[in-house]
């Protein structure tokens, strides 16, 4: 079944130039659809458009009929005095009304009202009640809640207190609670920590509906989508795979575009060379070579010309470097701070020396971002201190960019920031980050989020560095400027601190792992996948030590029942031992994808080898349940 319908659809904001230029495609229900593009390549406007926010100029959209469609696009306001809990608790409008008519009906029966029309009418409202899970609205909330680190403290707040990161994550939860039947997710990872990030991909996987999501984040779109719609030019490209396939196929696709280019322009160079050779030899006195010559300049003209495929530019500037004289780069002892009665770290005591690559990463609201204020001077710490080494000289992009005159334009920017540098070169190094031609005369005021991301980092990479201080330094940014961002940290050869939800990025560059937990900085000095490894490895034995421990402490019962319930009580130990090892191959098998995610035949061996782990993992669970009916007697209490 088509779920959505998109035919030739066309916007604009500026005459002459469509945003969206004919864009058609359909999705079939149940599909996971990743909608990628450049920054401003119309991805959000189209899903603006799907639901009704915003007028196509032409074209048509088609949602099936009577299917509930939710997106995260802006925060709505929410009536004043509404806490966290509230703004969740709106998901359930369609519980309350019914809720509202019970109550009514209640009111009445006790009234004396015991008419058949009230009894029949309480009693299907009661059951649809049930069946939609209006008594279980609460353990709902509390589940989407801690799954996306909304914290009972946070729940009490006002959601207009909220910062917009948070306010993003709760009107997520709100959209999943909606149990709507197509999710549009708009970079929904942005805001997330990594356990958020993970319980999330989960969600999506679990979901039966359908799902498009505009992310950035290859690692969720490689988990969470199986066909990509790319928008490009105002037009959709589609691509059948995860976003690893994708970026495979799109490079095979340049490259089959591009040898069918140079095929094309060698062949009408060829027949170009003939035709002016005829010209000459007709001039030289036979007249009929010209017939041929204007022969040939036709065909040459009937030739199906394929456009020269481009291509992103790569990065091409770098951060300057300075040399480490010694090797202490920075030495934090017993640092302490605590904000409105809340610790949110103390006693740390950490040191990095030579051109170490750490990666801060903790829940949202650790006090990472604090951190390293507080390490470059932007925030006192309580107690404590943290020195530099006599040679070390930082370079640090904030998570909230600011500008000193955000009404200057870039290129002004560049020249007030740095002395001595000409227009010229100020433009150079802008073309390099993707800021050309008049774009280089914006007000840097009306910058997006990740423009100004660039911009700060254009400026940065004339700084002589050893320490370079990122504080969610891919937030917001497309994947191509992911990747010119991840090409200068490559080249860069200094210490390194940042943190980071972004888990592509942390695999790539962290050598060392702080993690910021209950107001203490665990060091792990191994890199992401040995870290995940390492704390895979920590649960799985406190599990098995939990166990352990309630078998101890529960006493065994006398066997009771016959023969079939003891037989029963034996298979369900032997059920019990197959899905912990299945558990286990599980992890296994996540561990995989997780060191395969650039490698599509791997990742999706994997994948696959995960499905039906997880297929079988299933089918035990249902035996295990018919086993502990049958354990207990109450099949055959049943057929009594």
């Amino acid at each position: 079944m088509i779920e959505i319908s998109v035919n030739e659809l066309k916007k604009s904001f500026e005459i002459g130039n469509n945003i969206l230029d004919g864009v058609t495609f359909q999705i079939e229900t149940g599909e996971r659809v990743g909608l990628l593009g450049r920054n401003g390549a119309g991805k959000s406007t189209l899903f603006r458009i799907l639901t009704g926010e915003l007028e196509a100029d032409e074209g048509e959209v088609v949602i099936a009929k009577n299917r509930r469609l939710g997106l995260i696009s802006q925060i709505p306001v929410y009536p004043e005095g509404y806490t966290v809990d509230d703004v969740l608790h709106t998901a359930f409008a369609r519980h309350q009304k019914l809720a509202e008519e019970m109550e009514r009906l209640t009111a009445a029966m006790a009234a004396g009202d015991d008419s058949e029309a009230t009894l029949r009418r309480y009693g299907e409202l009661s059951a649809k009640f049930e069946g939609i899970g209006g008594y279980d609205t609460d353990t709902a909330v509390s589940k989407v809640a801690n799954g996306l680190s909304i914290p009972p403290e946070m729940r009490a707040q006002l959601f207009a207190s909220l910062s917009g990161g948070e306010k993003t994550r709760v009107n997520l939860g709100r959209l999943i609670l909606e149990d709507t039947d197509i999710l549009l997710l708009d970079e929904p990872t942005n805001h997330l920590d990594l356990h958020a990030v993970e319980w999330l991909e989960e969600y999506v996987r679990r979901f039966k509906g359908t799902v498009v999501a505009i992310s950035h984040d290859r690692y969720f779109l490689d988990r969470t989508i199986s066909r990509v719609v790319e928008i490009d030019q105002g037009k959709a490209e589609f691509y059948p795979g995860n976003y690893t396939f994708y970026a495979i196929e799109k490079e095979r696709r340049y490259q089959e575009k591009l040898r069918q280019y140079e095929k094309e322009q060698a062949k009408i160079k060829q027949l170009q060379e003939a035709a002016d050779k005829l010209h000459l030899w007709a001039f030289m006195g036979n007249d009929k070579l010209h017939k041929r010559a204007f022969s040939m300049e036709r065909r040459i003209e009937r030739i199906r010309q394929t456009e020269r495929p481009v291509k992103a530019r790569n990065l091409t500037s770098r951060f300057g470097e300075r040399e480490f004289v010694g090797d202490e780069v920075m030495h934090i002892k017993d640092l302490e701070k605590s904000f409105g009665g809340r610790r949110l770290f103390s006693g740390l005591d950490l040191r990095v020396e030579g051109s170490e690559r750490i990666a801060l990463i903790g829940d949202n609201g650790t006090g990472k971002s604090t951190l390293l204020k507080i390490l470059m001077g932007e925030e006192p710490p309580d107690a404590g201190r943290a020195k530099f080494g006599p040679t070390v000289r930082t370079a640090y992009l904030p998570q909230i960019i600011r500008f000193d005159n955000p009404d200057r334009n870039l290129v002004d920017t560049m020249l007030f920031a740095k002395r001595g540098m000409t227009t010229q070169t100020a433009r150079d190094r802008l073309a390099a980050f993707n800021f050309r031609g008049e774009d280089v005369f914006k007000s840097v005021s009306v910058l997006s989020g990740g423009e100004q991301s660039r911009l700060r980092l254009c400026m940065l990479m004339d700084e002589e560095i050893n320490l370079l201080v990122l504080d969610e330094p891919t937030n917001h940014l497309d994947i191509a400027s992911r990747e010119w961002i991840e090409e200068a940290v490559e080249a860069y050869e200094g210490a390194l601190l940042f943190v980071s939800h972004d888990r592509y990025f942390i695999n790539r560059f962290a050598t060392r792992i702080w993690e910021l937990e209950n107001g203490v900085i665990t060091d792990y000095p191994v890199s992401f996948p040995r870290y995940r490894e390492i704390k895979e490895r920590d649960k799985t034995l406190a599990q098995s030590q939990q166990r352990t421990e309630k078998k101890e402490d529960k006493p065994k019962p006398a066997p009771k029942g016959g023969r079939a319930q003891q037989n029963a009580r034996k298979q369900l130990t032997i059920c019990e031992r197959d899905m912990e090892k299945l558990e286990q191959e599980i992890r296994a098998a996540e561990a995989d994808m997780e060191a395969n995610a650039c490698d599509y035949e791997k990742y999706s061996a994997a994948y696959a080898q995960k499905e039906a782990l997880d297929a079988r993992l299933l089918e035990l669970m249902e035996r295990w349940e018919a086993l502990a009916e049958e354990a207990e007697g109450r099949q055959t209490d049943s057929h009594a």
